[in-house]
């Protein structure tokens, strides 16, 4: 079957106003009769959200996505998500929340609203548990593996001594390989990034060391769906006052999140 181009535009648009129209309902009245959540979430990006061994999402994001849905008294529906569709998916209908290590910045407050911080995303010093760093001062003569042109060596260059040694390599992968094989004492790095290092390498005993630079991470909600909004950023105050998301940030990232590093 042959379509014209205009003819594919055409239901383009009508599929996405249809889908724009849907979801201009209510979104918490809709989640409350319906009883269940859709959830758009990462599948590709641990310690956040990835496939387990046994195939199932599992992450920081998900765990959050499963207290929301738990707090609302709704069945939770996950939907997979990339960086490029997760917003997309909301101004459609296809989901009533984002949780998907979505950072909050002018442009994307235009189309969408934000909730409070719920996790922190950072970029961190990581080391051998034997090496003792307490503080940037600690770093006097070590070499860092870093990326050309990654913002971790800028942060770091402002807080360390100078005596610091930047090894620069072309990309993460490269700073990574480096660092595990001995060649660097340190490295500087995302946490997502170092995470998996960690995991796939762990005869190098590396660990959380100094927080460079944190850049947490919201839930995305359409436009226009206070209710929703409200009744979300309630449970994220309530899990930041019990310990939840400290744990939660423990956990996953091997970094204790104190509820004041969260903004609202």
């Amino acid at each position: 079957m042959t379509v014209s181009r205009r003819g594919f535009l055409a239901g383009t648009a009508a599929l996405t106003f249809a889908g724009s129209a849907a979801f201009a309902q209510d979104a918490l009245e809709k989640i409350t009769k319906g009883g269940t959540i859709r959830i758009a979430i990462p599948t590709d990006y641990p310690p956040y959200g990835f496939s387990g061994l046994d195939l199932q999402p599992q992450g920081l994001d998900i765990d959050m996505a499963k207290l929301v849905a738990d707090k609302l008294g709704a069945k939770l529906e996950l939907v997979p998500v990339t960086s490029a569709n997760r917003i997309p998916y909301l101004q459609t209908g296809q989901v009533e929340l984002v949780i998907s290590t979505l950072g909050k910045n002018e442009e994307r407050m235009k189309v969408i609203d934000f909730t409070h911080a719920y996790a922190p995303f950072f970029q961190a010093v990581y080391a051998p548990k034997t090496m003792k760093i307490e503080s940037f001062d600690d770093l006097a003569g070590k070499s860092i593996a870093v990326a050309k042109g990654a913002m971790e060596e800028q942060e770091l260059a402002k807080e360390g001594p100078a005596s610091m040694q930047f090894r620069r390599y072309e990309d993460q992968a490269a700073a990574t390989a480096a660092f595990v094989a001995g060649q660097t004492d340190v490295i500087a790095t995302s946490v997502s990034n170092a995470t998996l290092m960690m995991q796939h390498n762990q005869n190098i005993g590396a660990e959380y060391k100094l927080l460079i630079k944190d850049s947490p991470c919201f839930m995305g909600i359409s436009k226009g769906q206070e209710p929703l909004l409200e009744k979300v950023n309630a449970i994220i105050l309530a899990a930041k006052e019990d310990g939840t998301i400290t744990a939660l940030s423990e956990k996953w990232l091997g970094h204790a999140a104190k509820p004041e590093d969260l903004p609202l």
